[in-house]
């Protein structure tokens, strides 16, 4: 793939304006500061924590544990749309790599502990459906320019997407998008953990727990090294969800795991604020 029209992609798909339902959700944050959290790492601990330091180690923790269960799931979903694409005119292995992306939907479905996450995972799914069959899709005045396959790979993907908009998570459709547009699966899984963590700043800017100047802050000095350890440890994970009898996958090595117990309980006690401006 060209450099150069990767780089192109990755300012689309880093732009905050794309209707991508991330403003909807703080990934727990808003759940977590109302308990008291974000102050003090524990009632009875230190001092309360500067705001940035605070804001620091909420997306220290989250980040670690949603690469641990997101990642492979991207891999897998960017995998399987290769193989797509790669499969052009052979609709055996179209529909299968279409049923590779529906099992891996409802593994991460089952796999989600609650129904906070499943929530805001599936509206933010839903919405990169959309942008790809809607936003990303060619003019009306092009397409009249050049002949329309409706059998291409391309076409399939957009006519399953369109299909089962309900059903599919984020981190599938982060997968599926990526893929289809050409962009590699290293640049796709750190994009991901980027515009996740750039998300909490801006769900805490919104919360009025940190700044917009201190937002830029964290993103310039230490939003980038936090992503690309992350990366670099969940890169090489996969689900495991084609295993073979003899297959040596390990899957608590190797597979999606939750890191952070905290934040999964605070996260799906996000239904019980009093009041709350986020869904997750």
């Amino acid at each position: 793939m060209d450099s150069d029209y990767e780089a192109y992609i990755l300012l689309l798909l880093s732009d905050g304006n794309l209707p991508t339902g991330s403003f909807v959700a703080s990934a727990g944050l808003e759940s977590y500061v109302t308990h008291g959290f974000f102050a003090s790492s524990s009632p009875s601990g230190p001092p309360p924590r500067d705001n940035l330091d605070a804001t620091t180690a909420f997306v220290r923790d989250s980040l670690a544990t949603y690469a641990r269960s997101a990642l492979p799931f991207v891999s897998d979903a960017h995998q399987a749309t290769e193989r797509l694409f790669s499969a052009a005119g052979t609709d055996d292995v179209q529909e299968g790599a279409l049923g590779d992306m529906k099992a891996l939907d409802d593994l991460y479905e089952a796999m989600t502990l609650n129904h906070v996450a499943r929530r805001a995972s599936k509206s933010q799914g839903v919405a990169l459906l959309t942008l790809y069959s809607k936003g990303f899709s060619r003019p009306s005045f092009l397409s009249s320019q050049t002949q329309s396959d409706s059998s291409s790979p391309d076409a399939g993907t957009r006519r399953e997407t369109r299909a089962a908009p309900n059903a599919w998570h984020l981190p599938i459709c982060w997968g599926v998008l990526t893929s289809a547009l050409g962009l590699s699966l290293e640049r796709s899984q750190f994009l991901h953990l980027f515009l996740q963590a750039r998300s909490i700043l801006s769900a805490s800017v919104r919360l009025n727990t940190l700044g917009p100047y201190g937002a830029q802050q964290l993103l310039l000095h230490v939003i980038r090294p936090l992503v690309e350890a992350e990366t670099a440890r969940c890169k090489d994970l996969r689900t495991g969800y084609k295993r073979i009898p003899d297959d040596d996958f390990d899957e608590t090595v190797s597979g999606p795991a939750t890191t952070w117990p905290l934040g999964e309980i605070l996260a799906v006690r996000h239904d019980l604020l009093h009041s709350r401006i986020f869904n997750s």
